[in-house]
């Protein structure tokens, strides 16, 4: 199995196995560890982030379902989140270091990566609380597989096009109101709803890639720039938070001004690429592109 649902095939039964897919590599993962913890950690949390779009595709036919299992993943994979935020803070202080403007900026971040380093092996070495966290963790999940197994749609060609078009446009529209309200600010928190939101268009291209491989593949590539320069965005704002909650962790005030110039001038950078190639991506009208989609599932089926 792949995560991409089938029009030909039971939805119910496409449904839960993407699902159980997704949990059950997330339970291998973390149980393998096959490239350490951390690595572990971020590669279950993708899986969540899958599984939590795949249920919004759905969610106007299990609204309940939806809304507690969103709950649930939520919250799971928050509390795998601290030392997978360790470790993207050092991932990112080394993508300022890539675009660092001079000499002494560089110097500077390489100083403060040193921290960081530090910082995070310290994080890693909380072996215990770290234990605790992916033990609920997998407990959560095996709960989490028995909701799903429960789970029936309406199957048939007509009710599986209306309800993925029904999803399909509201993803979009989401997607164009968290893209307006960037417009004219800075706000970290805004930038991140819009790249939330472009990873569930992302993930749902993904889904149901087979209806329009080329078209779709085509949106993939552009949709996958917009999550990546605002998971860089992100980043930074949460290396930005370090500082303001802790000054003088980071080292000496002259590095850590050289710190925040540098994050201020990559975020209005990244800022200004993700918006034009946001704008391009979602260009299409939420209704005429979900029609789209619903012709597409009934030939299909």
């Amino acid at each position: 199995m792949s995560y991409h649902i089938r029009p030909s095939e039971h939805f119910t039964d496409e449904f839960k196995a993407v699902g159980s897919e997704q949990l059950t590599l997330a339970i291998a993962v973390l149980t393998d560890r096959p490239q350490g913890l951390p690595e572990a950690i971020h590669d279950a949390r993708k899986n969540f982030k899958r599984l939590r779009s795949l249920y919004r595709l759905a969610a106007a036919d299990i609204p309940a379902f939806q809304r507690s299992e969103n709950a649930r993943i939520r919250k799971m994979s928050q509390m795998l989140s601290i030392s997978r935020d360790a470790t993207a803070l050092v991932e990112v202080n080394r993508y300022l270091l890539e675009h660092a403007e001079t000499n002494d900026e560089r110097a500077a971040l390489k100083r403060i990566g040193k921290v960081l380093i530090t910082r995070r092996d310290e994080r890693a070495a909380e072996g215990d609380q770290q234990e605790e966290s992916v033990a609920l963790a997998l407990s959560t999940c095996g709960r989490a597989l028995d909701s799903l197994a429960c789970i029936t749609f309406r199957d048939g060609g007509k009710k599986g096009a209306k309800r993925i078009a029904k999803c399909w446009r509201k993803a979009l529209e989401r997607a164009s109101t968290a893209l307006e309200a960037c417009t004219d600010t800075t706000d970290a928190h805004l930038f991140h709803e819009l790249r939330k939101r472009s990873q569930d268009y992302r993930f749902y291209l993904d889904l149901l890639q087979r209806l329009w491989p080329s078209a779709m593949h085509a949106k993939r590539v552009e949709v996958t720039k917009v999550v990546d320069l605002l998971g860089h965005h992100n980043d930074l704002a949460l290396l930005a938070s370090l500082v303001d909650e802790h000054p003088h962790l980071l080292g000496k005030s002259e590095d850590v001004a050289y710190l925040l110039s540098a994050v201020i001038t990559r975020q209005k950078a990244l800022r200004e690429q993700a918006l034009t190639v946001a704008a391009s991506v979602f260009r299409d009208d939420p209704k005429d592109e979900s029609r789209k989609i619903m012709l597409l599932w009934q030939d299909a089926v």
